[in-house]
């Protein structure tokens, strides 16, 4: 699970938990022309940034890609620095279902954590 960053720095840009693993795969199934996910990260939210998952069909000249099992997770070039070391996990509990986020480098995030900030 080596990335293009993974190469120079000693983090990667993202890891994936098993239980996310298997929720990307289980998203997956049937879809054709689907390589991974894309995850990204846009200015909106209470709190500067907000994180974007979609599916992955190709991998643009500047995106970093991650190789899990047998899917990749692509990185929108733009969200690199403000991803790197981050762990996506899947989550399940009495109210509810969702993909997680620990960013080592998110300084605060809102209280029903859509949005965070790296100021």
């Amino acid at each position: 699970m080596i990335s293009q960053l993974g190469r120079y720095f000693s983090k990667e840009v993202i890891s994936v938990t098993p239980a996310a693993c298997q929720r990307i795969k289980e998203l997956m199934a049937g879809q054709e022309d689907i390589i991974g996910i894309k995850v990204g990260v846009k200015k909106r939210g209470c709190n500067g940034l907000s994180y974007t998952m979609n599916y992955a069909e190709e991998v643009k000249k500047l995106d970093e890609v991650v190789d899990v099992e047998d899917f990749k997770v692509v990185i929108d070039a733009p969200a690199v620095m403000y991803l790197l070391g981050t762990t996506m996990d899947y989550v399940i509990t009495p109210l509810a279902e969702e993909f997680q986020f620990t960013n080592p480098n998110a300084k605060g995030q809102c209280g029903c954590g859509e949005s965070f900030n790296v100021a």
